[in-house]
């Protein structure tokens, strides 16, 4: 995976520098923000300066701190549990569903307690839990506990009922980083269409107070705040996002098709009418040596999160079936906006090269 920057981003940088604007965060920020809410469909939207610290903010808006539990999936990015252990908040994993990777669920209704403050739902890849999002809704509202969505994978996915993901619970966390759909280096966004959650963001963002220039501060208040500059490749970013997320579609279904006869390597699913997939993501048998197979072919690859239990910086105990199968695996094959179909079929060569020198034998 590679971001895509070319003469568009040059060209509204450049643009912007001859302004002599303060690169500080102002006008181009509030319009990357209108267009994140317009795209969304959402009331607000507030950029930062990461997709981790979006989330801290998401917690931090909700009341949430030392001592609160947050329930979060055991397969994510490290950032989701850690945007909630800074601030003195517990996370408690539950693994997740086998075909979407999004927690299961009847394993979230068993770990609620009274310190349970919140359900992080991470949409895995841009997809939709095969629960269904009413479900969670439902437990949200039965249980008082709001939902969280660290939707950072999933700019340009939807639910069945036509809402784009992050817009299910009070707040939904967007990431720019490197890897993502659209990115402006590092960045993130929520949104909300709750105008006193969107307003204590806002002011969480930007040391307490809800403009910049005025130094009146009514409450605590931190600094992270956006750039011109990032705004400038995020709006450049946003009018090529359609085109991105058809080649992004294209690029899955290329997949799919030149891999589905290899029983070696399962694809995880995408309903491509709903969902953006940000990688390719697959089951390998012997995955490490057919990491090296692709590696001597010149063929970049990388392993799916482990489970966050077992990480040294957790190390927390519990079975966690479908996390561990991931992090034995799980592998992400080249996804990168600008790969080519005549690449992707050069990819999809060496892998069936692979498992035909082995026998083929089915994922374990």
């Amino acid at each position: 995976m590679k971001p895509l920057f070319g003469e568009p981003e040059k060209l509204e940088i450049i643009t912007y520098l001859q302004e002599d604007g303060f690169i500080t965060e102002y006008g181009k920020t509030k319009e990357f923000e209108i267009e994140i809410a317009k795209f969304t469909g959402s009331k607000h939207c507030i950029v930062v300066n990461n997709g981790t610290v979006s989330l801290t903010l998401a917690a931090l808006a909700l009341g949430i701190g030392p001592g609160d539990e947050v329930i979060v999936p055991n397969y994510t990015m490290i950032a989701t549990p850690n945007s909630i252990k800074i601030l003195g908040a517990a996370p408690i994993f539950v693994d997740v569903e086998k075909d979407t990777l999004i927690a299961e669920i009847e394993h979230i209704k068993k770990v609620i307690t009274k310190k349970t403050k919140a359900i992080m739902l991470v949409s895995a890849n841009g997809r939709s839990p095969a629960a269904g999002i009413r479900e969670f809704e439902k437990l949200s509202s039965e249980t008082g506990i709001p939902i969280i969505e660290d939707a950072a994978q999933s700019l340009g996915s939807y639910y069945p009922d036509g809402r784009h993901i992050g817009r299910s619970g009070e707040v939904g966390s967007f990431s720019f980083s490197t890897s993502k759909i659209i990115s402006t280096g590092q960045g993130g966004a929520l949104i909300t269409d709750d105008d006193n959650l969107a307003h204590k963001i806002r002011r969480l963002k930007d040391f307490g107070r809800m403009t910049g220039g005025i130094d009146v501060h009514d409450t605590i208040g931190y600094n992270f705040k956006f750039t011109e500059l990032q705004a400038c490749v995020g709006l450049a970013q946003m009018r090529q996002l359609a085109y991105r997320i058809n080649r992004k579609k294209e690029i899955c279904s290329l997949y799919q098709k030149q891999l589905a006869d290899i029983p070696s390597i399962k694809l995880f699913q995408h309903n491509l009418s709903i969902c953006t997939p940000w990688f390719i993501d697959t089951l390998a048998d012997s995955r490490d040596h057919l990491m090296a197979h692709l590696l001597e072919e010149g063929i970049g690859t990388r392993k799916m999160y482990p489970p966050i239990n077992r990480q040294r910086c957790y190390g927390t105990p519990g079975n966690f079936e479908v996390t561990e199968a991931v992090g034995k695996y799980g592998l992400w094959l080249p996804s990168m906006i600008q790969i080519s179909d005549d690449e992707i079929e050069r990819i999809c060569l060496a892998i069936r090269s692979f498992y035909s020198g082995i026998g083929d034998p089915a994922v374990g």
